[in-house]
C-alpha cells in the first residue's frame, strides 16, 4: 500500500486534530466530516484542500475537560503540572503543559520528583491509581466531577478470568476475526500511527 495525499482519522476528531497539529497542520489542513450529513456536510473544496478529514466523534469524558479547569488548578496550586490526554479538545491540549497517552502520562508521573503536584486531563480510575501509586506527589484530575468512562468499566479482570478460563477449557470465547483484505490496510495504519511522535 502506499501512502495516500489524505487522511480519514476515526473516531475520535481531538486526538486527529492534536495528531496533526503535532506534525504542523493548521486551518484548512483541516475537515470536520459529519456522518450525518450529505457529504460529510463539507463542500468538494473543503475536501480537496483538506490533509486530515477528522470523523466527527469524540470521547465524553475527554471532552469535558476545559481551560476554566487548568486555570482553577494553577490558581490553587502555584507550581501545578498539567498533562491531558490528547483526545481532549485542542484548547485544552494548548493550555497544558504537556500531553499524550496513556503510557506517557503514567512515565511522566512516575520519572517526576517528589513533591510535584500534577493535574491530569483523563479518565479518573487512571488518575486515582496515580494518586494511589504516589503519595509523595499531589495528583489529582482536572475534572471535580470525575466522570468515569463506561466503556473502560467494560474492560473488567473478572472478563479476561473468564476468557482465559475458557481457553483452558478450550473454548474460546468473543473471538474476533478480522478478513485479510480488511486486516492488512488496518494494521498498516495503525503501524504509522505508532510512529508519529508524541508532543515533546
Amino acid at each position: 500500500y502506499t501512502q495516500a495525499d489524505k487522511v480519514l482519522f476515526i473516531p475520535d476528531e481531538h486526538l486527529g486534530r492534536n495528531t496533526g497539529w503535532n506534525m504542523g497542520m493548521r486551518g484548512d489542513d483541516f475537515a470536520l466530516w459529519d456522518p450525518f450529513e450529505e457529504m460529510g456536510g463539507l463542500t468538494l473544496e473543503q475536501i480537496r484542500r483538506a490533509r486530515i478529514i477528522l470523523w466527527k466523534g469524540f470521547c465524553s469524558v475527554h471532552a469535558r475537560f476545559s481551560v476554566e479547569q487548568i486555570k482553577l488548578a494553577r490558581e490553587l496550586y502555584r507550581d501545578v503540572r498539567v498533562i491531558v490526554h490528547p483526545e481532549c479538545r485542542r484548547e485544552v491540549v494548548a493550555g497544558a503543559d504537556d500531553s499524550g497517552s496513556t503510557e506517557k502520562i503514567v512515565n511522566v508521573v512516575t520519572e517526576s520528583p517528589a513533591g510535584s503536584v500534577w493535574a491530569i486531563g483523563t479518565e479518573i480510575n487512571l488518575v486515582g491509581r496515580l494518586a494511589e501509586r504516589f503519595p509523595d506527589k499531589t495528583v489529582f484530575c482536572l475534572d471535580p466531577i470525575t466522570c468515569p468512562c463506561s466503556t473502560m468499566y467494560r474492560v473488567h479482570p473478572k472478563y479476561l478470568l473468564w476468557v482465559l478460563q475458557g481457553l483452558e477449557q478450550g473454548i474460546i470465547r468473543n473471538q474476533i476475526t478480522v478478513p485479510p483484505a480488511i486486516a492488512q490496510p488496518a494494521a498498516l495504519a495503525l503501524n504509522r500511527m505508532m510512529e508519529i511522535t508524541e508532543r515533546p
